[in-house]
């Protein structure tokens, strides 16, 4: 029986991190993003925080990740997190696009006043 390991791809510097996401500019044509893609949503690095308030978690699907980094992770673990789909990556603000976008497919949290 042989066994399969899921190997992560390797660390990219914190440079390219932030210019993969900088340079991010096809989120406000929800045409070119496909919500039913598997996604990757990574933690903040460095957080200040010894706990951290989630872990790399792997999604089915883009719209179930971004519906968990909005609805879900706290303010602060979603600054510094990041959203991978299709080696194309998202911080804060993309994924918040994303989520607002009309293109979103999932029914949005309502907001209590």
């Amino acid at each position: 029986m042989t066994s399969v390991i899921a190997q992560r791809r390797p660390a990219k510097s914190d440079a390219d991190t932030r210019n993969a996401i900088s340079n991010e500019q096809n989120v406000g044509q929800p045409a070119a993003f496909d919500f039913g893609v598997e996604a990757e949503l990574f933690p903040t690095r460095g957080r200040k925080s010894k706990r951290a308030a989630f872990g790399y978690r792997r999604f089915a699907r883009a719209s179930e990740a971004v519906r968990f980094a909005i609805e879900q992770l706290p303010s602060d673990a979603l600054a510094g997190a990041y959203l991978e789909v299709q080696e194309r990556r998202f911080d804060r603000n993309g994924i918040r696009q994303l989520y607002d976008s009309e293109a979103y497919p999932l029914p949005r949290r309502k907001v209590t006043s």
